[in-house]
């Protein structure tokens, strides 16, 4: 219930017996407010001269507008508190994420090793490689615009160098294993990198980095895509089966496959020979 008074808002209202103030009582509907105040109008103009002039209307509307700002000025405060509370939050959320990258990277670079990429390469500062068991592919940014004039790559069984002319090397450096210089090639894509295909000499083994000295990948990490198994010759895939069931055994601490073999051997071997001691055996 709301109950107004004629009087000023911290002074103390007089003796009802003396008063010539009306009293005034209304009930404010939270949804109906322009009723209330309707209401209160109604009361006002009635019982004084307010809305007898024009002045009266115009104070109502300053009141009205200062009413206006201070509830602007709340609401103000209230979202610069939000915005405050949200920027601290999102601060302590990045802080968070950072520091378990960190712990990430700090996992991946254990023992000098990184884990590979999602092509089963490394993404370096100056250029980026993924490979198959056939093939390395390796992506270079250059300028916008760079013409294919301007670039000089040499690919040799066992040294790559691509580069700039005019400037130094991207890539200068020993490879980490053989290619067939032949079969290898480089292109110029969009005018916005160099794309150089890398064919390899053993096509049988990842290569743990792209060429000596760089940062190298744990290669029991590498994950081929199953779906381009297929593709293989059946003695090929045979071959990249068992390397991913080894690598996998390995990662786990169990045997792979040619020892387990040998296990099945021996163990062969004891069953038809009860009459050994086999105690002091030993699988190499």
């Amino acid at each position: 219930m709301a109950i107004l008074s004629e009087y000023e808002e911290g002074q103390k209202p007089t003796n009802p017996s003396t008063s010539t103030g009306k009293p005034f009582n209304a009930v404010l509907d939270p949804s109906n407010p322009l009723g209330f105040l309707e209401t209160v109008f109604d009361f006002v103009s009635r019982e004084s001269d307010l809305f007898k002039s024009d002045y009266g209307v115009r104070d109502v509307t300053d009141l009205v507008r200062r009413v206006k700002e201070k509830v602007d000025k709340e609401e103000r405060k209230t979202r610069e508190k939000e915005k405050v509370k949200a920027e601290k939050r999102a601060k302590e959320e990045s802080q968070a994420s950072t520091s378990a990258e960190e712990a990430a990277a700090s996992e991946e670079t254990k023992e000098g090793k990184r884990v590979p990429n999602k092509g089963n390469g490394l993404d370096l500062d100056n250029y980026s490689w993924v490979q198959t068991l056939q093939e390395v592919t390796i992506n270079i940014p250059v300028p916008p615009g760079t013409k294919s004039r301007f670039i000089t790559c040499e690919m040799k069984k066992n040294h790559i160098k691509v580069g700039l002319k005019g400037q130094p090397p991207i890539i200068d450096g020993e490879l980490c294993q053989s290619i067939k210089a032949d079969d290898s090639f480089w292109s110029l894509e969009d005018q916005k990198y160099i794309s150089v295909l890398l064919t390899k000499q053993n096509q049988m083994e990842w290569w743990k980095c792209l060429v000596k000295g760089d940062p190298e990948i744990d290669t029991q990490k590498v994950e081929p895509e199953n779906s381009k198994l297929s593709d293989l010759d059946p003695e090929t895939r045979s071959t990249v089966e068992k390397m991913m069931f080894d690598q996998r055994q390995k990662s786990m601490g169990l045997p792979t496959s040619d020892e387990m073999q040998k296990q099945d051997i021996l163990k062969k071997f004891m069953a038809e020979h009860p009459e050994m001691d086999f105690s002091r055996a030993k699988i190499s």
